[in-house]
C-alpha cells in the first residue's frame, strides 16, 4: 500500500508539474521580456536560485539523517496539527501573468520563508551555519529582485525586519522536527515555482 501511494503521488506531482508548465508557456511575456538587462538580471538569478534550492536540499537531507523524517506522505497526519509557512505563488502561473504582481508574491514568500528557517536553525544547531546562509541569500534574492522592480519602474513594498512575524511555536520536539521537514519542503516547492517563474520569463 504504500509503494502504491508514493506512486500515485509521484504521478500526481507529474501531473501537476506539466499543468503548471502549460500555463507558464501559455501566459503572456511582459513587454520588457526582451531588455538585455532584464536578460541579465534574469539569468543571474536563475543560478541564484539554483544554489538557494541546493542549500535547501543539503538540509532537508540534515533532517533525514538527524531525525529519520524522509518521506512526506507518512508526516501527512502530523502536518495538520502544526502552523507552518506556506507561502502561495498562484500569481506567478496565471494565464493574466503579470511580473509585478510574481515578483511581488516571491519577495514577500522569500521574506517569510526567511523568518521561519531560524526555527529549522534551532532544530539543526550543527548545521547553523548553512541556515544563516541560506537566511542571507533569501534576503539578497529578495533584494535584487526590489532593485529590478524598482529599475523597471514596478511598484515595490518594502519588509521591515520587525513585520516577519512570530515563529511557529510547537508543542513537543517531535512536532518541532516535523514542523522544521515542513518548512523545508514548503520552501523547497516555492523555490522551484519561482525558478519556473524567472526561467519563463528568461525564454529558456
Amino acid at each position: 500500500m504504500p509503494t502504491a501511494m508514493c506512486s500515485l503521488t509521484r504521478v500526481l506531482a507529474a501531473v501537476l508539474g506539466a499543468a503548471l508548465w502549460r500555463a507558464l508557456h501559455g501566459a503572456p511575456l511582459p513587454e520588457f521580456s526582451g531588455d538585455q538587462d532584464f536578460q541579465l538580471f534574469l539569468r543571474k538569478n536563475l543560478e541564484f536560485t539554483r544554489k538557494i534550492k541546493g542549500d535547501v536540499a543539503a538540509l532537508q537531507r540534515a533532517v533525514c539523517d538527524t531525525f529519520q523524517l524522509c518521506e512526506e506522505e507518512e508526516l501527512l497526519l502530523v502536518r495538520q496539527d502544526l502552523d507552518i509557512t506556506h507561502a502561495p505563488l498562484e500569481k506567478c502561473h496565471s494565464r493574466t501573468f503579470q511580473a509585478e504582481d510574481c515578483f511581488g508574491q516571491i519577495r514577500e514568500g522569500l521574506q517569510a520563508y526567511h523568518g521561519s528557517l531560524a526555527s529549522v536553525r534551532e532544530l539543526l544547531p550543527a548545521h547553523a551555519g548553512l541556515v544563516e546562509t541560506l537566511q542571507l541569500d533569501a534576503a539578497n534574492l529578495s533584494s535584487n529582485i526590489q532593485q529590478q522592480m524598482e529599475d523597471l519602474g514596478l511598484a515595490t513594498v518594502t519588509y521591515p525586519a520587525e513585520e516577519r512575524g512570530a515563529l511557529p511555536a510547537f508543542s513537543s520536539p517531535f512536532h518541532h522536527q516535523v514542523g522544521g521537514f515542513f518548512i523545508l519542503a514548503n520552501f523547497q516547492r516555492f523555490l522551484e515555482t519561482a525558478y519556473r517563474a524567472l526561467r519563463h520569463l528568461a525564454r529558456l
